[in-house]
């Protein structure tokens, strides 16, 4: 590949800093998998009956659990072919997004059929979206950072009395 191919190759970007750590990325993932799994045993548990909201509410949690397995965790789904793709694209979303669709996968079945089956089968998908949800917040500051904004504010907000009061400056 000579120089003027290489000017002309596309750059890929750089990957965005969505702030979260290693570990809180791995605790997503780990939480996803568990989610995935209670999703698919509450769903197919959901499912023996003969109540039709039931059975749909239980087809929704296994189609649920698959969603959860597809972007979290592709390698479980190798014999899928655009398993990858999936989640490749999923790895883009924001955090604050993978939260607004995790949560709401999780909470459709619930209101489509409220019981014990539904909600506690679901509560580790929400608890997933919940998680990227923290994410999408960022990091907490810490307490020298804040203390000068505190005092920086005190500051401010005495200029702003004596001005007030007709003090000369």
């Amino acid at each position: 590949m000579n120089t003027e191919e290489k000017a002309a190759a596309p750059v890929a970007p750089p990957p965005e800093d969505d702030g979260m750590t290693w570990w809180y990325r791995w605790l997503c993932k780990i939480a996803g998998v568990l989610g995935g799994v209670s999703c698919a045993v509450s769903g197919v548990w959901n499912c023996v009956t003969v109540n039709p909201l039931n059975i749909a509410a239980g087809v929704w949690m296994v189609l649920t659990a698959f969603v959860l397995f597809l972007c979290e965790v592709p390698f479980c789904c190798q014999f899928i072919e655009f398993a990858n793709a999936v989640a490749a694209r999923a790895d883009k979303f924001k955090p604050w997004q993978k939260a607004f669709f995790y949560c709401g996968l999780a909470l459709f079945p619930v209101f489509l059929s409220f019981s014990f089956t539904t909600l506690f089968g679901n509560a580790i998908a929400f608890a997933t979206g919940v998680l990227y949800g923290l994410a999408s917040l960022g990091k907490k500051g810490d307490a020298v950072t804040y203390a000068r904004l505190q005092h920086q504010k005190m500051g401010d907000e005495e200029g702003m009395t004596e001005k007030a009061n007709g003090a000369p400056e």
